[in-house]
């Protein structure tokens, strides 16, 4: 068990480098906070998130649900097994994060940035990814039943045994093998 840091606003805090590994930051108000660490397996249900840094971070594990993740970048993250259902990732940096058999079931991730994102294997079952760019994305394995994909960029994208069931794929750009 990790920290125990519900609740509390650490807005703006320089969080580099910390070791956050499964720690309680359920409904840590964390705005504009360097996160940028290990926070594998942490709770952060219902955290705010907005404008938060959350480059290379290792999120490994970590529940995410009912979080506020506007405007937040998770470039280069770790969010292998990650737990984000539900959850509005609406214009989020997602480029070349690890989301491999991540929880996306349901996930609104219009405008989003997943180029060379790593989702083999995860469940985007029912998510919204419309206008969402997925260039070099690898979706090996990925559940994408009824998955909206309207006007996504879905170019170089490796759809290799995933389950595109029901998807809408109208409008979008499809330089790639399904």
């Amino acid at each position: 068990m990790g920290a125990d840091l519900a609740g509390i606003d650490l807005s703006g805090a320089n969080l580099a480098q910390a070791n956050l590994r499964g720690a309680n930051l359920n409904g840590t108000i964390l705005k504009q906070a360097d996160l940028r660490a290990n926070l594998r397996g942490a709770d952060m249900m219902g955290a705010i998130l907005t404008d938060a840094d959350l480059r290379n971070a290792d999120l490994r594990g970590v529940v995410l649900l009912e979080a506020d993740t506007t405007n937040a970048s998770f470039a280069g993250a770790f969010l292998a097994g990650a737990v984000l259902s539900n959850l509005s990732l609406v214009s989020v940096d997602l480029r070349g994060a690890d989301l491999r058999g991540a929880n996306l079931t349901g996930c609104v991730l219009r405008n989003a940035d997943l180029s060379n994102t790593n989702l083999s294997g995860a469940d985007l079952s029912g998510a919204d990814l419309e206008e969402a760019t997925l260039i070099g994305a690898v979706l090996r394995g990925a559940n994408l039943t009824n998955a909206n994909l309207l006007c996504a960029c879905i170019d170089n994208s490796n759809f290799e045994g995933a389950t595109l069931t029901d998807a809408c794929l109208m409008g979008t750009s499809l330089a790639t093998e399904l």
